[in-house]
C-alpha cells in the first residue's frame, strides 16, 4: 500500500489552529489512522536511535531493534562496519534472527535455509543447482537501512533514501545534545543490557514528557521528594533562575535545572569529574554542564535522555548517570519503553556499578520514578479514546507559560541556541514537540509565535 492512500486524518487536519492556541486534539494520542500515518511519515522518515556502539564492541556482535514496528538487526560485521539489516529473509520473509543479542558470522533462515553473511550478503540456498541455478546471489542480500550513522557512540538509522544528513537533522540542538556525551574524551559507556517493558499509553506521552514537563515532578513524583531520593532543587516547584526551558531548537527541546554560581556537575563525584574538560565542547557548553543538576530532552521523534544525579537511599550519596530512552510504538494505545543506563567511560568499575544500581532503582520497570509515570500515562490514552471526547470536540491544554500566561519572557542574552526561558514553569518544549510532529505528519511548515 502506498503512502498516498494514507491521507491526513480529519481528526488532526485543523490542528494548526489548536497549536496556535496551545491546545491539542485528543485524537493525537489514540486515533488508529493517525498512528498508521505516523509509521510512514514519522518513523520511516526520521533519524531513529538503534543502539550504542558499546553494546556491540566485537565483530559479529548484534542486537535486534525496531524502527517503528519494523524489525531490524544492528550488527558489527566482519570488517567492523555497523549495519542495520531488515530482519526478514529475502525468500519468503521469515525472520532470520530470533534472539535479542549475540555474536554470529551469519544468519540462516529457519524457514527454507537461505544463508547470509553478517554483512547481509546472500551466500547460499538449499538445492541451489537444482532450484536456483540462475539466481544472482548479489541481488538477494538482506535489505538494509539506507542511512546509518555512529554519532558519539550513538547509532541512528533513517529509512528514507532522500533523508537529510544526521547533523542537519540535529541542527542547533547539537549544542545541547553533545553535552550529554562529550564531557570526557572517552564519552559514555552503556552499562548492562537495556530494560524494556510495555505500557498501555501512546508513545508520544513519554517523548513529550522529556521535552520539559517540569511541573509534573512535584505531583506525580511527590513520594521520591518526600523520602529524600531527590532534592527540591532538582524536582521541586519551578523557581525563577534555577530552571531553564529551551524550545524551538531545530524541532527539539530540553529542560535544565541548575544552581548558578555553583558546580554540582550533575552530581558526579570528583573521581569522575576530574576526567571532564571542554574538549569538543566550547566553554559555554562546559560551564552549563558544570552548574547543572540535571538535563533532560527529546530528539524528535522518540529518543530521550535524562542526565541526573540520584540515590537509591537517603542515607547514601547521589551518583550521576545518564539514562537513554526509546519510546517504541506498539499501536495507538501501547508503547514499549527501552531504557539504557550509561556512565563516563573513564569512571571506575566500582562507580559504574553504583551508577547502574542507582539508575535501575529509579528508572526501570520497578524504579521509584518509573512507577509513578506509568501509573498516570495510561489514563491520558483512555481519556483520548472516549466517545465523550469525540462528541464534545474536547481539547487538551498545553498553554502553561504561553504568552500572557507567564510573566517571564525569553532570555535575550542566552549563550546557546533556541528560545530559552529562565523558569521551568512552562510547556514550550511540549508545544515544540507537537508542532514538529504536525509538520512531519502533514508535510507543511507551521509558523507559531510562542513565548514560553
Amino acid at each position: 500500500m502506498t503512502e498516498q492512500v494514507f491521507a491526513v486524518p480529519a481528526s488532526i487536519e485543523g490542528m494548526v489552529d489548536d497549536l496556535r492556541e496551545g491546545l491539542l486534539p485528543p485524537a493525537v494520542f489514540h486515533d488508529r489512522d493517525v498512528y498508521d500515518l505516523e509509521l510512514r511519515r514519522i518513523f520511516a522518515k526520521s533519524w531513529v536511535y538503534i543502539g550504542h556502539e558499546t553494546e556491540i564492541p566485537s565483530r559479529g556482535d548484534f542486537v535486534t531493534r525496531n524502527i517503528g514496528e519494523d524489525p531490524f538487526i544492528l550488527i558489527r560485521d566482519e570488517q567492523g562496519e555497523l549495519r542495520v539489516l531488515l530482519n526478514a529473509c529475502r525468500h519468503r520473509g521469515a525472520q532470520v534472527c530470533r534472539v535479542q543479542a549475540g555474536n554470529t558470522k551469519g544468519f540462516v533462515c529457519p524457514f527454507h535455509g537461505w544463508t547470509y553473511r553478517n554483512s547481509g550478503e546472500l551466500v547460499g540456498a538449499p538445492v541451489r543447482t537444482q532450484g536456483y541455478a540462475a539466481l544472482d546471489l548479489k541481488e538477494w542480500g538482506l535489505f538494509a537501512a539506507p542511512h546509518v550513522i555512529n554519532y558519539m557512540g550513538l547509532v541512528f538509522a533513517n529509512l528514507d533514501p532522500d533523508a537529510m544528513p544526521f547533523e542537519q537533522y540535529l541542527g542547533d540542538y547539537k549544542w545541547y545534545f553533545d553535552i550529554q556525551f562529550a564531557l570526557s574524551d572517552g564519552g559514555m559507556e552503556v552499562l548492562g543490557e537495556p530494560h524494556r517493558w510495555l505500557v498501555d499509553a501512546n508513545w508520544k506521552q513519554g517523548a513529550e514528557n522529556f521535552c520539559g514537563d517540569s511541573s509534573h515532578t512535584q505531583m506525580t513524583h511527590r513520594s521520591v521528594l518526600d523520602v529524600g531520593i531527590i532534592g527540591s532543587a532538582a524536582a521541586g516547584a519551578p523557581k525563577e533562575g534555577t530552571g531553564l526551558h529551551i524550545h524551538d531548537c531545530s524541532g527539539h527541546a530540553i529542560s535544565i535545572r541548575q544552581i548558578p554560581g555553583e558546580a554540582p556537575f550533575i552530581s558526579y563525584p570528583e573521581e569522575v569529574t576530574r576526567h571532564f574538560h571542554p574538549g569538543v565542547l566550547n566553554q559555554d557548553q562546559f560551564d552549563l554542564a558544570k552548574r547543572s543538576l540535571l538535563q533532560n530532552g527529546t530528539l524528535f521523534p522518540n529518543f530521550s535522555f535524562l542526565h541526573i544525579g540520584l540515590s537509591d537511599s537517603p542515607e547514601k550519596p547521589q551518583a550521576g548517570f545518564l539514562t537513554l530512552r526509546v519510546w517504541q510504538p506498539k499501536g495507538p494505545g501501547q508503547m514499549e519503553i527501552w531504557s539504557w543506563v550509561l556512565a563516563p567511560k573513564e569512571a571506575s568499575p566500582e562507580y559504574k556499578r553504583r551508577a547502574y544500581q542507582v539508575g535501575m532503582s529509579s528508572f526501570s520497570p520497578s524504579g521509584s520514578f518509573e512507577q509513578d509515570d506509568v501509573a498516570v500515562w495510561p489514563g491520558v490514552t483512555r481519556s483520548a479514546g472516549t466517545v465523550f471526547a469525540e462528541m464534545n470536540d474536547v481539547r487538551f491544554n498545553y498553554q502553561m507559560g504561553m504568552g500572557d500566561m507567564s510573566s517571564s519572557k525569553p532570555l535575550a542574552d542566552w549563550v546557546g541556541p533556541g528560545v530559552a526561558n529562565s523558569t521551568n514553569a512552562g510547556e514550550g518544549g511540549l508545544r515544540t514537540f507537537h508542532k514538529t510532529w504536525f509538520e512531519r505528519m502533514t508535510n507543511t511548515t507551521v509558523e507559531i509565535s510562542d513565548h514560553d
